[in-house]
């Protein structure tokens, strides 16, 4: 089922902005208004996110009392827990975490819980274990900020607890010896979107300010893949460290890999050659084969390679990982196909999608809940039905706040956290209906007489004649692009259909030749090949520009988002 888009056309420049941005082409001040950057100043900083220093890690409240504790455990020759999670962002902080403390002497080893023996976050048995083992700290990343009972055990035991996390905190705060959390409630640090590798770093960061020692600029390329892969934007600090990072990551492929080859041999598993990761390549080939790990068994193997200095160890590592990979795949599709049945033979199916079944797999009912919202453009819970209890993972929409609606079912829940647009919990099997009705009210409540359509914002309607190498090379300026920071989208009116196409498995997709102001361009309309039989002679597109390499020529190929019939 195609939803109908709603296309949002770009506020002209104001005259004041088109002679501030006067050293810029008339499309490029088009494309940085729309991204309301007025100033040339404002423009050139961000256009440059290399140069963009981040802010003073100690600003973040708990910072000293943290990096105090972690100098004392430094003295007394004291072993430090890192306790993180399993996928990409908890996973790239854990690694970050364990190797900066290590570079200062602390003797510090990972805890990555295991999806299925334990779920998300914090949890007793785990906290028991760590400190029968010797540690006197614990010192959690990417979770931790809702965990009222785990922290209360953990000072029971001993134990002292640091927790930093970069999710929405609840009502009350754990009892940690350091909080470290921007969403906090009057936190100090003036941005708030970092991701929990990013918010690990800034750890890092205070601690090697406190202690000196090595820079920080090698484990940027964890914080590159952690943010891209959690979705964090793309936007302000989160920029210049995903930039950063990106290039370090490129520089160490180029250079052979000795830094971290097992990101050098995932890279190559991808298809990615050397020195071209990009938000992209992280986005949709090297984040998926580092989640596969955590979502089919353990996180442990991509903990591995991303810390192993063994090149046939990385090789060998990488090899399993896109074989999980693959086997990941296969087991969306079938969960997405399940679940879109369920979903839809619900009598009460209305603005909130729920699917729940025994069969379901726990790593994988967020990927099928995030694929149903693009397809139905509705927030959507996908939950396993266990013995005792019901794990849900939720995904949603701009306009349906899911955690904060799970706020308004806590007195159901016996665990839950997340983002706006991401949430998981646990739910006892006798409330779970309850929950479901609660939630059906909330989204009815909120949805039911909104315009709910995904809306394209164009940033600017252009000819064909535009359309060349020196806009791509602007456009490079502009990455890294994704979530928060998204490429530039283009509208060209009354391109006329040369040729088309259906191509691809099960012929999914619409390869398209246009011509427009007397130019020719190749486009790719991805999951849009049952428009084949229907598509006018004259359509306005919506599109990304781009490069495509074929048989090593390369060409610019437009990358159609939507198409509708020539107004």
């Amino acid at each position: 089922m195609a939803v109908d888009k709603r296309w949002v056309f770009p506020d002209p420049v104001p005259e004041s902005v088109e002679l501030a941005l006067r050293d810029f082409a008339p499309i490029e001040r088009q494309v940085l208004w729309s991204r309301r950057l007025a100033t040339r100043e404002a423009a050139f900083a961000f256009l440059e996110p290399d140069e963009s220093p981040g802010a003073d890690p100690f600003l973040i409240g708990g910072m000293q009392a943290a990096v105090e504790r972690l100098a004392a455990a430094r003295s007394r020759g004291e072993k430090v827990a890192v306790y993180g999670d399993y996928d990409v962002d908890g996973v790239t902080a854990t690694a970050l975490l364990v190797e900066a403390l290590g570079s200062h002497g602390i003797q510090a080893r990972a805890y990555i819980p295991n999806r299925f023996d334990e779920g998300y976050g914090l949890h007793v048995e785990a906290l028991r274990g760590l400190q029968a083992g010797g540690a006197g700290l614990v010192v959690t990343v990417d979770c931790g900020i809702r965990s009222l009972a785990e922290a209360a055990e953990a000072k029971s035991l001993g134990l002292d607890l640091v927790i930093s996390d970069h999710h929405q905190p609840g009502a009350e705060l754990p009892d940690a010896l350091a909080l470290l959390c921007p969403k906090r409630a009057g936190d100090p640090y003036p941005f708030k979107d970092l991701a929990g590798v990013g918010l690990a770093y800034k750890l890092a960061e205070a601690l090697s300010s406190r202690l000196g020692g090595p820079g920080l600029e090698p484990q940027l390329d964890l914080v590159a893949l952690g943010t891209v892969a959690d979705l964090a934007p793309l936007v302000d600090e989160n920029r210049s460290l995903v930039a950063r990072g990106l290039r370090q990551i490129n520089k160490d492929a180029l250079g052979g890999g000795q830094h971290r080859p097992g990101l050098a041999a995932l890279a190559q598993a991808a298809g990615v050659g050397p020195g071209r990761v990009s938000a992209t390549s992280v986005a949709f080939g090297l984040a998926p084969r580092l989640n596969a790990a955590g979502r089919l068994d353990s996180a442990l193997t991509s903990l591995s390679l991303l810390t192993t200095k063994d090149p046939d160890e990385a090789a060998r590592l990488a090899r399993e990982l896109d074989a999980a990979n693959r086997r990941r795949q296969a087991l969306t599709a079938e969960t997405l196909a399940q679940a879109r049945r369920l979903a839809q033979g619900r009598s009460s199916a209305g603005n909130l999608l729920v699917a729940a079944d025994a069969s379901f797999n726990e790593g994988i009912v967020g990927l099928a809940a995030a694929r149903l919202v693009e397809e139905f453009y509705r927030p959507v819970i996908v939950m396993v039905v266990r013995e005792e209890d019901v794990r849900g993972s939720a995904r949603s929409i701009p306009e349906f706040h899911i955690t904060q609606a799970l706020d308004e079912c806590a007195d159901l829940l016996r665990e839950y956290g997340g983002h706006a647009m991401a949430a998981g919990f646990t739910v006892g099997r006798e409330q779970a209906d309850a929950l479901v009705s609660r939630l059906e009210a909330l989204a009815e409540a909120r949805l039911g007489q909104a315009d709910v359509r995904p809306h394209l914002e164009v940033d600017a309607v252009v000819g064909f004649d535009v359309l060349g190498e020196t806009l791509v090379r602007f456009l490079d300026r502009l990455e890294p692009c994704g979530y928060g920071n998204r490429p530039p989208l283009f509208a060209s009116r009354q391109a006329e259909v040369v040729h088309s196409r259906a191509v691809g498995a099960e012929a999914k997709h619409l390869k398209l030749t246009l011509r427009e102001h007397g130019r020719v361009f190749d486009a790719i309309a991805f999951r849009q090949g049952h428009l084949l039989n229907r598509l006018p002679r004259q359509i306005d597109v919506a599109y990304h520009l781009e490069r495509n390499t074929y048989l090593g020529v390369e060409t610019l190929q437009l990358n159609i988002t939507d198409l509708r019939p020539a107004e």
